[in-house]
């Protein structure tokens, strides 16, 4: 696909760290399945992904964490 942001490069599969922060939390997500762009490394989650990590940073938050890292396992 091409990318709808440098509208140069191209999109593979690969993995991305995704960085969420609302209030005082932080929540770091690694090992993140997306594709990116080969040019300019913007990335794109689909719907299941997206909502995996929307779920994770707002356990995070609900907890009181300031800042939490999280390998996402994705099988």
């Amino acid at each position: 696909m091409e990318c709808s942001i440098c509208k140069n490069g191209e999109t593979a599969s690969g993995f991305v760290t995704v960085t969420l922060e609302r209030g005082g939390t932080i929540v770091l997500i690694k090992n993140v399945p997306a594709d990116v762009c080969q040019n300019c490394n913007h990335y794109y989650l689909d719907a299941q992904t997206t909502k995996m990590i929307l779920d994770k940073g707002q356990e995070a938050y609900d907890k009181g964490a300031e800042l939490e890292v999280v390998k996402l396992n994705v099988a």
